[in-house]
């Protein structure tokens, strides 16, 4: 759904939701008590996920632990392989996800599209996060997710009244249909031997009573055995891409002291639309450079779903296009900062910074959710730029050089 219309929808359902108030709401279970959130758990399986903003420590350990079991996988025994790491960030963006998917299938094809260490993923790009991942053997599921699902296939629109009592305006059972129709059983064997080689998948979710991002841990849970972990993965994809009062949020059942509680999650665009690395590695790598110590080759590849130059539009002057307006401006705004927030980090500890966007040629233009012409189109723009060689720009294209 385009991010124009879900501010519109969700302004005239807060505007209904106000007359009807009194009205019942869903029922839920409790919410995990107030600062309890990190030691709630899922599955019981110690690394699932992690709450950065309470702590870094944990996901730190995670990452550093697993790229030194790739350092040691690919120098055992002589091998002539390289242990420098690639690194991939897939942003939101709701249909514009078609472009990241046209780059990668395209990427594929011409033939040079690297494996992936880490792959990071938020909204769309929780969607897009998986395939991208596990290589080139998922490009025509990838193909296929962008470009021949139909709106039918992602949400189903609500009578005005139950979409306003209830906890979103759309029906997003058929998202999740169509996530479980690829997410197999097979991909999560997949998912669970690309964690045991020392790779790692990571999804972000927004707890909205915590009021907090969670960072999950994809190959974690798939490699736990834990005879949920498939239902919850698809559940954590569904949560990342779920736009709050658009799509209805993902309750998840989660434990804490041998009591059930339920926590809502929505889209991990709500605090940012993308991330890569914690400050660990950082730290590390700065203290390296700072004894001029060689450092391990790193090259970090940022996909924004979205154009970076500004939209221009004539707004109404209304409360609803004023607020609407206003709402995809902090979106826009909100990836702007994480592009450049991800490349000063980037420079600071000498990765190879490489960025993709959606380029300001394309100019069609979104005539409804989900539109299948707008999509095909906007996945063959960013496969044929990769079949003909990326153009990645090392640099912001607005002012930091």
């Amino acid at each position: 759904m385009s991010r124009a219309s879900i501010a519109r929808r969700a302004v005239l359902g807060m505007g209904a939701t106000s007359l009807l108030a009194g009205c019942s709401a869903p029922s839920r279970l409790a919410a995990v008590p107030r600062g309890r959130a990190a030691q709630a758990t899922v599955l019981g399986v110690p690394n699932e996920r992690f709450h950065i903003t309470l702590g870094v420590a944990s996901i730190e350990r995670e990452v550093l632990a697993k790229f030194a079991d790739i350092q040691s996988r690919r120098s055992l025994g002589g091998s002539v392989r390289s242990p420098a790491l690639n690194l991939l960030a897939v942003s939101g963006g709701g249909e514009d996800g078609a472009y990241g998917a046209g780059l990668i299938c395209g990427w594929t094809e011409r033939g040079d599209r690297p494996e992936f260490d880490l792959v990071t993923g938020i909204s769309t790009g929780a969607l897009t996060a998986p395939f991208a991942f596990l290589g080139s053997k998922y490009d025509p599921a990838l193909r296929e997710v962008y470009t021949g699902v139909t709106k039918g296939d992602i949400l189903r629109e609500l009578f005005l009244p139950s979409a306003i009592l209830g906890d979103g305006l759309v029906d997003t059972s058929p998202l999740f249909a169509t996530i479980s129709r690829y997410l197999t059983d097979a991909m999560l064997l997949d998912l669970a031997a690309a964690y045991r080689e020392g790779r790692l998948l990571l999804i972000g979710t927004t707890d909205l009573d915590s009021q907090q991002p969670v960072i999950w841990n994809i190959g974690a849970i798939a490699a736990s055995g834990h005879p949920k972990a498939l239902d919850l993965i698809r559940r954590i994809l569904l949560a990342s891409a779920s736009i709050p009062g658009a799509f209805p949020p993902m309750m998840i059942d989660v434990t804490l002291d041998g009591q059930a509680y339920q926590e809502m999650h929505v889209d991990g665009g709500a605090v940012a639309q993308m991330f890569l690395y914690p400050p660990a590695i950082s730290a590390a790598r700065r203290e390296r450079i700072a004894k001029r110590q060689p450092v391990l080759p790193i090259t970090a590849y940022v996909l924004r779903n979205a154009r970076l130059d500004p939209q221009w539009s004539s707004v109404n002057r209304r409360t609803l296009g004023i607020v609407s307006r206003a709402i995809s401006s902090m979106i826009a705004s909100s990836g702007l900062n994480d592009v450049a927030r991800i490349y000063f980090t980037a420079k600071q500890d000498q990765l190879a910074f490489k960025l993709g966007y959606i380029p300001g040629t394309f100019e069609m233009e979104l005539k409804e959710p989900f539109d299948q012409p707008y999509m095909r189109a906007l996945f063959d723009v960013g496969f044929q730029l990769a079949r003909a060689g990326y153009p990645w720009e090392e640099t912001p294209p607005f002012g930091f050089r």
